[in-house]
């Protein structure tokens, strides 16, 4: 058998991601492969360093892109901070709450859920019950921008009841960064993880992240090994960390970084609050079209993503067949519902070059074809 080289349809792609990718950064992409250890690559480096610190809106030398995508940047995070017997209060209100548990009990770490209904934010009376209710815990974990729903939570509030107990804060930020203010230093996140393929609009494979000096200092002082030889920031920062030489620890994605360089820079070109109104603007618009369908949401409009919005599937429409035919016959993907939500809803994604108003009249022309 004889096969061939590879020809990808182009997609509209408006699912929970990846999120289209420009041309611009696809060109980054295809630039000649150089070492990881080069002196231009390293340089390169420091300015990836330098643009997540803009898009994070920290000043945390501990900032880099783990060489994974942002499931691994979770298990940093957790792995790093969390030792066993280690408590951690747990936010779940969707599908990557549950996520967050796994990696504290996979640390031998005791997690403490605190639930809220999908499609709802965490609830802050509920996470300050729990932690007086837990004076012990030494963590507390949530999502800002809950993939599976399309729910934003209040993530300075609950970071600030997490430290009114002695708690560091970890956040899930995948969906949110460089589409909806995020003020890492501000808001004073301990620890927080992304993606490379969601409102940056880069290639998936890359986890943007960033641990303030507190931070640093637990994973510092910790009595036992990190259990991820590959994600110890220990290890790691030996080639991210400061200018100039670094020391080998892997082979980094070289071509991938190209990749998030440029998607960074036209970031720093557009301006940041320039993208969070954007992507604002165009789940307006998206949103007006929708209800015209007939179209209502899953989240209360004060909680809503503005990147990722959660509709309910009409009544009588079949879910999959839907899906089937707009990716078929309109190249257009949306998302399925995930875990309980499975059947019920669409994700439909309007991040980073995707959010845009020729993909949303043609997302509205497709469904108006089809339900």
């Amino acid at each position: 058998m004889s096969i061939g080289s590879f020809h990808p349809p182009r997609r509209m792609l408006m699912g929970p991601g990846p999120s289209d990718v420009s041309e611009r950064v696809l060109a980054a992409m295809a630039r000649p492969t150089v070492g990881h250890l080069d002196p231009t690559f390293i340089t390169m480096m420091d300015e990836v360093k330098s643009l997540l610190q803009y898009v994070f809106q920290t000043r945390n030398e501990l900032t880099f892109a783990v060489s994974a995508p942002g499931s691994a940047g979770m298990e940093c995070c957790f792995a790093n901070l969390v030792e066993p017997g280690d408590k951690v209060i747990v936010c779940q209100n969707g599908v990557f709450g549950g996520r967050m548990k796994e990696n504290v009990e996979r640390c031998g770490g005791v997690a403490v859920m605190v639930q809220d209904d999908w499609g709802c934010a965490v609830d802050a009376q509920k996470l300050e019950e729990a932690l007086l209710q837990h004076p012990d815990a030494v963590l507390v974990a949530f999502v800002h921008a809950e993939t599976s729903t399309g729910a934003q939570s209040d993530a300075k509030t609950l970071v600030e009841l997490a430290h009114q107990h002695d708690c560091l804060a970890i956040v899930d930020a995948v969906t949110s960064l460089a589409g909806t203010p995020l003020k890492v230093d501000e808001w004073q996140i301990d620890a927080i993880y992304s993606g490379s393929q969601k409102c940056l609009s880069a290639s998936p494979g890359l986890s943007p992240v960033s641990f303030s000096p507190r931070a640093a200092e637990k994973i510092g002082n910790r009595q036992t090994k990190v259990q991820s030889w590959f994600l110890d920031l220990n290890l790691v920062m030996g080639y991210w960390g400061g200018e100039g030489k670094r020391a080998y620890h892997h082979t980094a994605p070289v071509n991938c970084l190209y990749g998030l360089h440029e998607s960074l820079v036209m970031v720093q070109e557009e301006g940041l609050e320039n993208a969070w109104a954007r992507h604002d603007k165009n789940h307006r618009t998206l949103r007006k079209g929708l209800e015209q369908l007939g179209i209502s949401f899953l989240v209360a409009e004060q909680d809503r993503l503005p990147q990722l919005n959660t509709v309910f599937i009409p009544e009588g429409v079949d879910d999959a067949a839907v899906r089937t035919q707009l990716l078929n016959e309109y190249n257009l993907e949306i998302g399925a519902g995930l875990g309980a939500l499975a059947g019920k809803v669409w994700r439909i994604g309007l991040m980073g070059h995707a959010s845009k108003q020729s993909n949303i009249d043609h997302c509205l022309s497709s469904l108006r074809a089809v339900v």
